[in-house]
């Protein structure tokens, strides 16, 4: 009879343990494809080719914003992309590349979660102009109201690479300090002394963005290069008060060097996600 008993005791313990292990979701290509919001290759011209809003990409031509087209700024690469085609950014301009519509971002005053990926290939400190530099941006209709964006450095050497999420200014910049004199740990941003860029090899950057303007639940952002987790911004209120309507994902600030496969997604990849992304043979155009 003990024996039984020992053995009936055992029984439900097993049974208790296999009910309550979690069964981890698999992490897919097929999942990435459901989340993916725009992917532009730039193999043949400067649009999307995939997109849940609009695919033109333009910039701005004096006071008009126009289809974005090559120029002695930026040029159109057939064979000289990470996959394919790219884009060739020649000197410091202000030819910058733009994607705009409220279904390519998502971005809303209630939460807000995305990622963004890019290749990249430079070797900052020979190829960057003096000052800063910021291959991706998203904006809206006032810095002040918010910024994020990834830059090089202008003064250091070599050149530090930084995430930033920057939100309304009172909020991460209650003093009026410049920018450069603020300590790395009063900036709202991942900072990388020694960031893999060079010329000989493309870099893959993704960064995150996690419950911007949730006020029930923890903001967060985090940067990844070459799959691996850089740091991640954590612990601020990253509040923005853009217009909806207005927000755009602007590329090639002051940049040069190549470019390609840009792609957004609608949430947070996770870092297992980061590295599926990382190892597709072919792009994001895999992904659809």
């Amino acid at each position: 009879m003990r024996l039984l008993r020992q053995l009936t005791s055992l029984a439900s313990l097993t049974a208790l343990t296999l009910v309550t292990v979690p069964t981890l979701p698999a992490q897919t290509p097929a999942d990435l494809g459901r989340a993916l919001t725009l992917h532009a290759p730039f193999d043949t011209d400067f649009n999307a080719t995939f997109s849940r809003g609009e695919k033109t990409c333009y910039y701005r031509l004096g006071k008009e914003t126009v289809p974005a087209q090559a120029n002695d700024e930026i040029k159109l690469l057939p064979t000289g992309g990470r996959f394919g085609g790219g884009l060739h950014f020649t000197k410091k301009g202000k030819s910058n590349p733009q994607f705009k519509g409220p279904d390519v971002l998502n971005y809303n005053d209630k939460t807000w979660s995305a990622t963004v990926s890019v290749w990249l290939k430079l070797d900052p400190d020979k190829d960057l102009a003096p000052g800063y530099c910021d291959p991706v941006q998203i904006i809206g209709d006032d810095t002040k109201k918010g910024f994020i964006f990834l830059e090089w450095s202008k003064d250091e050497t070599p050149r530090l690479f930084r995430y930033a999420i920057r939100p309304l200014f009172h909020i991460w910049n209650p003093t009026g300090a410049q920018w450069a004199d603020l300590p790395a740990a009063k900036r709202p941003a991942v900072e990388v002394a020694r960031a893999p860029f060079s010329r000989e090899a493309w870099t893959h950057a993704v960064f995150t963005l996690e419950n911007i303007n949730d006020k029930s639940k923890k903001p967060s952002g985090k940067l990844y290069l070459n799959g691996q987790l850089q740091g991640a911004i954590e612990g601020w209120d990253l509040t923005f008060g853009w217009d909806p309507a207005k927000v755009l994902l602007v590329l090639g600030a002051s940049y040069v060097g190549h470019m390609d496969d840009l792609a957004v997604f609608n949430r947070p990849l996770t870092a297992a996600e980061v590295k599926l992304l990382h190892g597709l043979k072919t792009g994001v155009r895999e992904l659809y």
